[in-house]
């Protein structure tokens, strides 16, 4: 087994997907691990509390990191990676109920995320290695049909990260964004039944791979950047998308 790297990492969305994968890449590197999520999240390693939380409720937040102090003493980086999709028509005809529950859950919900763990890695024994990562999307930084409220969403997060880098001027911690592209995650099969698509596969002519990227390739990326060699990473977007183009 790896030697603990020292490193407490608090992650949402933790249950499945880019969340779940991001936990089991900081594990398998020596990190421990606050897991939340709204589901129940399966804690198969001594390294890994999981709490269960909705990004929405702040007071549930800052009650995992009051778990990642009481366990750890320290908490040093955060992975904001809970997130909803919602869309399929056009902007005229997009429920308020969705765009009201987009910014909600992806923009507020990275919000409240670093509105509790900032301070916590500003206070703890490394300040300057404190590293928050937002899980942003291609849809951040293109149109994409028939989901306007998430595009809008998306673009929020990246504005989100870059106005909180500019916050931490001084203080040596830092925030970043990465953006992945067509994942093989639950929520690119909820992509997929928006656009009345049998399965995932057609969205790989979007990347230049030509193939959908896998959960753990995203997360190693997620990995690196809750590093402290992550420091010039501050203020910027990680396109992790395989050279998404729509």
């Amino acid at each position: 087994m790896t030697a603990p790297t020292g490193r407490v990492v608090l992650v949402t969305g933790a249950a499945r997907g880019i969340g779940a994968a991001t936990v089991r890449r900081l594990v398998a590197q020596g990190d421990r691990v606050v897991a939340v999520d709204e589901l129940a999240v399966a804690a198969a390693h001594d390294q890994v509390v999981p709490v269960v939380a909705d990004v929405r409720d702040r007071a549930a937040l800052a009650a995992a990191v009051e778990t990642a102090l009481d366990r750890w003493g320290r908490l040093d980086a955060a992975v904001a990676a809970a997130a909803v999709v919602a869309g399929g028509v056009p902007l005229w005809e997009t429920p308020e109920a969705d765009l009201d529950l987009l910014w909600d859950v992806d923009v507020k919900g990275v919000w409240n995320t670093a509105a509790v763990t900032v301070p916590a890695m500003l206070a703890g024994p490394d300040p300057a290695g404190g590293r928050f990562v937002a899980i942003a999307s291609a849809a951040g930084h293109h149109g994409l049909h028939h989901l306007a409220a998430y595009n809008a969403a998306k673009h929020a997060v990246v504005g989100l990260v870059k106005g909180l880098a500019a916050d931490l001027v001084g203080t040596g911690a830092t925030a970043c964004a990465v953006s992945p592209g067509s994942t093989r995650t639950p929520m690119l099969q909820a992509t997929a039944a928006l656009y009345d698509l049998d399965d995932v596969e057609s969205f790989a002519g979007n990347q230049l791979l030509r193939r959908i990227l896998e959960p753990d390739e995203v997360a190693a990326t997620v990995a690196f950047c809750c590093s402290r060699d992550a420091a010039v990473l501050n203020g910027s977007v990680v396109h992790a998308d395989g050279g998404f183009a729509p």
